[in-house]
């Protein structure tokens, strides 16, 4: 049984309503949805239950997540770049540190040097990339995970530099730790357990 001309319109409204802005995207969700209220119209399905049914098993999280989906997968190649540079920096900032923490236990030239360029790298370098990487490819969260990846990422972060201030007597690590331990107390602490809260009652 084929749907009818204003079934179609129908089945299009709820496709632009979705908030999917892609028109070649859009285009293809409507000939999927079509085909399978088709199918399920033949089988003595109701039009409302036809297209409902084919909405949630085409994505049961809404027709957006399709969009999302779609554009993390253009992406995939940009993201496993960023991954390999990534963990490439991790990986030297790590030998680096190890082998400037061995340079010193034997007394050798450069163990100075290695360990603290290797601390400062994994410091200010690798740990920004995980972040940055972390939340770019997790599309699927809500404004309230993100604040709480943020303000996290952000007090960590202080705290750690302001543990490397203290060790290399720099000035500043007071600064950086009240910083730092304020947006982890009043920050993400509160962001944490709000979540934990709205998931427990879900």
């Amino acid at each position: 049984m084929k749907v009818t001309a204003e079934q179609v319109a129908i089945i299009k409204k709820q496709i632009e309503h979705s908030g999917i802005v892609n028109e070649t995207l859009r285009d293809d969700v409507l000939d999927h949805l079509c085909c399978v209220v088709e199918i399920k119209l033949s089988k003595g399905k109701t039009f409302d239950q036809a297209i409902q049914e084919a909405s949630h098993e085409l994505a049961p999280e809404g027709l957006i997540e399709i969009q999302r989906e779609t554009v993390f997968l253009f992406n995939s190649t940009k993201i496993i770049r960023m991954k390999k540079i990534t963990y490439s920096i991790g990986l030297i900032s790590v030998m680096s540190f190890v082998l400037g923490w061995m340079f010193g236990m034997l007394h050798w030239l450069g163990a100075r040097e290695l360990s603290i360029g290797g601390f400062l790298g994994f410091i200010f370098l690798y740990i920004p990339l995980l972040a940055f990487d972390r939340y770019k490819t997790n599309i699927r969260w809500v404004l309230s995970d993100k604040l709480k990846f943020i303000l996290g990422s952000i007090s960590g972060l202080a705290m750690t530099i302001a543990i490397a201030f203290k060790i290399l007597h720099l000035p500043g690590a007071d600064q950086l730790l009240i910083l730092g331990t304020g947006l982890f107390t009043f920050g993400f602490l509160p962001f944490l357990f709000f979540t934990m809260y709205k998931k427990s009652i879900s």
